[in-house]
């Protein structure tokens, strides 16, 4: 996939989970069960999760390599990506402390609409402004997958909003 291509992914993505908890009640937007993260955690998790991806993007590029390297491998493929990822929830991977969401009302879902998609506009637009072999070649760490090439961390951020959504189905359909 080229960058056209993956910023064609992440708003599209990112447009589906938007548009589902805009028309959800309220009752189903603040609803968990079983210790499952209602749909205004999972909101909160996909902005917490996004924006530093989003700030990365926007740190010098040499400032980039110095902090975490080159990649001396080529880029996963979107499919290879999510399978890894897939494979490392499967042994247990959990979100650390700080992506982890507190309660969120109904109040606080539009500015958190709103501040996602001003991540997804902002980061879109930044991932831009790189070449193709620069996404392949600078890193980001992620907390469970180790350094991703920037290519491969976009592509999870696309994936991460669709696998949040589908819990998001999935409470409602245990919910009702």
């Amino acid at each position: 996939m080229n960058k056209t291509q993956i910023a064609e992914l992440l708003e599209q993505k990112h447009s589906v989970f938007i548009n589902e908890l805009r028309h959800l009640s309220d009752t189903d937007f603040t609803s968990s069960l079983s210790g499952k993260w209602s749909a205004g955690q999972q909101l909160d998790h996909i902005v917490r999760s996004a924006g530093p991806v989003n700030l990365v993007f926007f740190f010098p590029k040499f400032l980039v390599t110095l902090i975490f390297g080159k990649a001396n491998r080529p880029s996963r493929t979107y499919e290879g990506l999510v399978e890894k990822y897939q494979s490392k929830l499967a042994l247990g991977g959990k979100a650390p402390s700080q992506f982890i969401p507190k309660y969120v009302t109904v109040n606080q879902r539009d500015p958190l609409i709103k501040k996602l998609e001003r991540i997804v506009q902002s980061l879109t637009k930044r991932a831009e402004k790189y070449t193709e072999d620069q996404l392949d070649k600078l890193l980001i760490p992620h907390p469970l997958l180790g350094k991703l090439t920037f290519r491969e961390m976009l592509y999870f951020t696309a994936y991460h909003v669709e696998h949040h959504h589908k819990q998001v189905v999935a409470n409602l359909k245990r919910n009702n």
